[in-house]
């Protein structure tokens, strides 16, 4: 996936993903919580809740208007 953000403003970053979905590139605002640290995001992952480690970038604001974030990978 290629990604047009400016490096500068935006970096990745370890989150917990709040989905059933984990097919996607891009996830809202509102289901991504961003963690301080990969080893924090993987201890208080919970699969039976959807909440699921990842590294992602933004947010961002879609075409839509809605503010983003990208995954990058999978923890």
């Amino acid at each position: 996936m290629k990604f047009a953000f400016d490096p500068s403003q935006v970096k990745e970053v370890p989150a917990l993903i709040n989905s059933r979905v984990k097919n996607r590139e891009r996830y809202p605002e509102g289901v991504v919580m961003p963690m301080e640290s990969e080893a924090a995001a993987l201890e208080q992952a919970n699969p039976a809740q959807h909440l699921f480690p990842a590294i992602v970038i933004g947010p961002s604001r879609s075409s839509e208007g809605v503010r983003v974030y990208y995954l990058v990978k999978w923890l």
